[in-house]
């Protein structure tokens, strides 16, 4: 490391330090260096134009990555989880990069591949060396490295539904009639005034979507149109919105305004309710009448129903833990776990498996060890795409495109 002066046209620019990367001990394998200066837009600015005009070229974007992956620094996975650390939106999807980073994946991908690579090697000799009689006792070893393949593959698929959810967000719904207190609810989790809230009913005529974290877990929060029987066209189209979206949802939140007596619509609701994971609010404690027999209702659609006061945050809380004793324990628990986020390498995973299906049909149809043994090479093949092995120039492209500039 230096320390020294940018100078340009014999004046001072900054005061700054230097260090110096030796190949092939840096982030790309190849000499680098840094440049650490003052902060300050118009200082780091003044020495990238300095570096410009000597010769230096702005990155594309992900080059350094690429460089990193062509040189053969990290593979494939462990380059797409950089951009996974960049965008992630919670602790737990920055622990899941970080492990794609340190090789976990790839790690258990290698581990793969050398028991299909194993039995492979006798394949191999069996069809260059047809006069040993080792047939019969190969095919039982196919079947059970297929078998045992199958079921690690299958378990990293399924990871993805996990995966999904830490990239995504938690797909939650908040339904109710029109002035349950939607949008004070919303804000209320926020933690604040995202959503209009008035007294007036149908303020919300379009869906609001917010990402936020409750207790590590990821939800992406759908503030809906309130569902009634409306007249006016646009509440219509954003009634069916929101109808849809609840339909779609991982979780619901239904919210019920306990100061008012409950219409047909309310009925309807809970009814949306009925079959999916979901969140029963009473809102308006504050101000409830016959609050007893309205929670001995609610109770009837779902045993997590809680009285809150969305205006005055009282039960806010309560509703974290519900979601965290809903979510935590069962789709996204990440500990000692492999996570697939990735739907490039589900959709490979997938084909492995696809391939590795057709090796079993083959070989429960006693076909010639030859022909099993070109669904097993079109397996290694799709793994290998995931861990970059031999990826095209255009994927290579693709993934590296989304990387912002720098990286």
């Amino acid at each position: 490391m230096k320390y020294g002066h940018i100078i340009d046209e014999d004046k001072i620019i900054d005061e700054v330090i230097v260090s110096y990367f030796k190949e092939p001990k840096s982030y790309t394998t190849e000499n680098m260096c840094e440049i650490n200066s003052h902060g300050g837009v118009l200082i780091v600015k003044k020495i990238l134009e300095i570096c410009l005009k000597n010769g230096a070229k702005l990155a594309e974007p992900g080059e350094f990555t690429k460089k990193a992956f062509l040189n053969g620094r990290i593979d494939l996975i462990q380059a797409e989880s950089v951009i996974d650390i960049i965008n992630a939106k919670s602790e737990k999807e920055v622990k899941t990069g970080i492990n794609q980073l340190e090789g976990f994946l790839s790690n258990k991908l290698k581990e793969i591949k050398e028991d299909i690579l194993d039995v492979m090697v006798k394949i191999d000799v069996n069809i260059d060396y047809p006069e040993y009689d080792v047939e019969e006792i190969e095919k039982q070893e196919i079947h059970s490295m297929l078998l045992n393949v199958k079921e690690k593959l299958k378990k990293l698929e399924k990871s993805f539904d996990s995966g999904k959810i830490l990239k995504e967000g938690i797909k939650t719904a908040i339904i109710g009639t029109p002035n349950a207190g939607k949008s004070s609810l919303l804000n209320a989790i926020l933690r604040e005034d995202r959503a209009i809230v008035t007294e007036y009913e149908g303020t919300t005529r379009d869906t609001i979507e917010e990402f936020v974290s409750i207790n590590g877990i990821p939800l992406k929060l759908i503030d809906t149109a309130g569902i009634r029987n409306a007249k006016d066209e646009v509440e219509k189209i954003g009634i069916e919105k929101a109808k849809k979206i609840a339909q779609e949802a991982d979780l619901i939140i239904a919210i019920f305004d306990g100061a008012k007596d409950w219409k047909k619509d309310d009925y309807l609701i809970l009814n949306m309710v009925k079959g999916k994971k979901s969140i029963v609010l009473l809102n308006k404690i504050d101000i409830a009448k016959d609050i007893e027999n309205k929670e001995r209702v609610l109770r009837k659609y779902s045993n997590n129903v809680i009285k809150i006061s969305a205006l005055h945050k009282i039960g806010i809380e309560e509703i974290s833990d519900y979601i965290k004793k809903l979510f935590e324990e069962e789709e996204i628990n990440l500990d000692n776990e492999i996570i697939v986020t990735n739907i490039r390498q589900k959709n490979l995973m997938q084909q492995a498996i696809q391939n590795l299906s057709e090796a079993e049909n083959t070989l429960l149809n006693n076909m010639p060890i030859d022909i099993i043994a070109i669904f097993i090479n079109k397996m290694l093949e799709n793994l290998g795409e995931i861990t970059g092995d031999s990826p095209s120039e255009e994927i290579i492209n693709e993934i590296f495109s989304k990387f912002c500039l720098g990286k």
